[in-house]
């Protein structure tokens, strides 16, 4: 198998000697573990806690490629911070792969190795998987679809019910330089910006295992970025939100590229954040805590929850007024994740 001249035909999804010609050359080289080896259609896989977290999510990002990662990393971190918002140590992870005739397999081997350090550095295992390949146009190129299962941390609970007036809002660092990353790759624009993919593990999982009664809820602000996640949280619980507009973290490239495009950041997309809402009597702690890891250095109390604006996300502007950050309808860049 010739990685670097050898395309994707359509007999690599027919389940023949081509199949698993890729099966045993590319997809075993990196992902091999006693689970997967046996390579049957379902996994068995062993669990401690009684309580399992189960999430499912595909991947359509375009470009395949990007600055700093691509559709692989971004597959499996997407699937661990999931499992990751509900208070869960992501264990087991499945990997479904459309791919388009034509395919480079030098391009696939490269996602795979993607996954493959991502999957290490997290400390799950791919365990499952599937290859459908289709007819060239139908696809742009791959589509990735990822499940993933983890195990309840004990004594955690977070969910919408337990968020309180006078919660503070906490996010890990600076906001839209993923979705900004995207459509600089994507128009061949130069601004200077990385995309923030990254699994959230080493950042969460200690703060949450410190604090497990005082996070009253986690979210990942991904699709239609800090806003849309705002604006969700205030649809279930009624309670208002304030967010104050010098204290949301925005890096000088991001506010620049923003400005240029005419895009608000408040509405990109993040791969690298996590939006935690707890009790104010532990927040100094907590954002303590999360500067102590890299991922954590620009964190920053950038709200609260309260009655007074109910079922709306406000924000408190640099000049001292107020607006209303609604929910848009639509997403200014389509093909982000």
């Amino acid at each position: 198998m010739n990685m670097a001249k050898e395309k994707i035909s359509l007999s690599y999804g027919a389940g023949g000697a081509l199949m698993h010609e890729l099966i045993d050359k590319l997809y075993l080289k990196y992902l091999a573990n006693p689970i997967l080896n046996k390579l049957t259609d379902a996994a068995i896989v062993k669990l401690k806690s009684k309580d399992v977290v189960f999430t499912t999510d595909s991947f359509v990002v375009k470009p395949l490629f990007f600055t700093s990662s691509d559709i692989g990393k971004l597959a499996v971190a997407g699937t661990i911070n999931d499992l990751l918002m509900l208070g869960s140590r992501p264990k087991y992870v499945s990997l479904s792969l459309i791919i388009q005739e034509g395919f480079s397999l030098n391009s696939l081997e490269r996602i795979i190795r993607s996954v493959s350090v991502a999957a290490k550095k997290s400390k799950v295992l791919i365990v499952t998987g599937d290859t459908k390949v289709v007819d060239k146009n139908s696809c742009d190129g791959i589509f990735i679809n990822t499940s993933g299962i983890g195990e309840k941390i004990p004594s955690t609970c977070l969910d919408y019910s337990r968020i309180r007036p006078r919660d503070n809002i906490i996010i890990n660092g600076f906001i839209a330089s993923h979705g900004l990353s995207i459509i600089s790759a994507r128009e061949n624009l130069k601004f200077n910006l990385k995309s923030d993919c990254e699994s959230l593990e080493d950042l969460v999982l200690p703060v949450l295992n410190r604090f497990k009664t005082g996070i009253h809820f986690m979210r990942d602000p991904t699709r239609g970025g800090l806003a849309t996640t705002l604006n969700e949280i205030v649809g279930f619980t009624k309670l208002g939100i304030v967010i104050d507009e010098e204290k949301i973290p925005l890096s000088k490239n991001a506010q620049y590229a923003c400005e240029i495009l005419g895009l608000d950041p408040l509405y990109m997309a993040n791969e690298g954040k996590v939006i935690l809402i707890v009790d104010k009597n532990i927040t100094a702690s907590v954002i303590e805590s999360l500067r102590k890891n890299r991922l954590g250095r620009h964190s920053s109390v950038i709200g609260e929850v309260n009655k007074k604006f109910s079922a709306n996300v406000v924000e408190r502007t640099k000049i001292g007024s107020f607006r209303i950050i609604e929910m848009r309808s639509g997403d200014p860049l389509p093909r982000i994740c």
